[in-house]
């Protein structure tokens, strides 16, 4: 393996972490919905990143009306 070969995985590898730690405290992956919308709905226009993150936060905390936390 050469030092480009490693210097791309390890990029590879930082952006896998990075995907997962979003993932794990709950922050939306606005790349990986605009690679989604192109590749599976290409007809429709994705939404905004402001948009996209309002929906997001709906979705995951608006089922729980009436609680605090």
């Amino acid at each position: 393996m050469n030092a480009a070969q490693l210097a791309g995985d390890v990029q590879q590898a930082g952006r896998y972490l990075v995907q997962s730690l979003r993932l794990m405290v709950g922050v939306p992956d606005y790349g990986t919905y605009l690679r989604h919308m192109a590749a599976t709905h290409p007809d429709q226009e994705p939404m905004n990143y402001e948009a996209f993150f309002r929906e997001r936060q709906d979705a995951r905390y608006g089922s729980r009306t009436g609680r605090c936390c």
